[in-house]
């Protein structure tokens, strides 16, 4: 009878070490769901950065900096409440509206250089430089 009980101890021992490897894991895997979920693929970056990308270069034409200046609103707009996807342009003199966009001011005869000059820690474009060519 003494053996009977100690295996029943054990049984239940056994039992109670599995259900709680098995929570352990499934904590494990909900929480590296969450992880993943907060980080964007590289595709969705590198869609991301096309957006602006397309517009950049030494040569750039003023309609496709004003281009430009039109996508980094709707993009600012678009992600107001998320300010790791906001993106600021400098080195022209651009106005900005009280909704923080930028007015268009680029001379549609005259040629700009525009390049990102800083990304996000998850590669996003964040700053671009526009400056004109002499």
């Amino acid at each position: 009878m003494e053996n009977a009980s100690k295996a029943l101890i054990i049984a239940g021992a056994i039992l109670l070490s599995i259900l709680i490897i098995s929570l352990g894991i499934a904590i494990f895997n909900q929480a590296s769901g969450v992880v993943n979920n907060n980080a964007m693929t590289e595709v969705e970056v590198n869609s991301f950065n096309q957006k602006f990308e397309q517009y950049t270069g030494d040569k750039v034409r003023g309609a496709n900096i004003n281009a430009l200046i039109q996508a980094v609103n709707t993009n600012n707009m678009a992600n107001n409440d998320d300010a790791s996807k906001q993106v600021t342009i400098e080195g022209i003199d651009l106005m900005q509206g009280s909704t923080n966009q930028y007015k268009k001011s680029a001379q549609t005869g005259k040629t700009y250089k525009a390049q990102p000059t800083e990304t996000t820690t998850g590669g996003l474009i964040s700053k671009i430089k526009i400056e004109e060519n002499h």
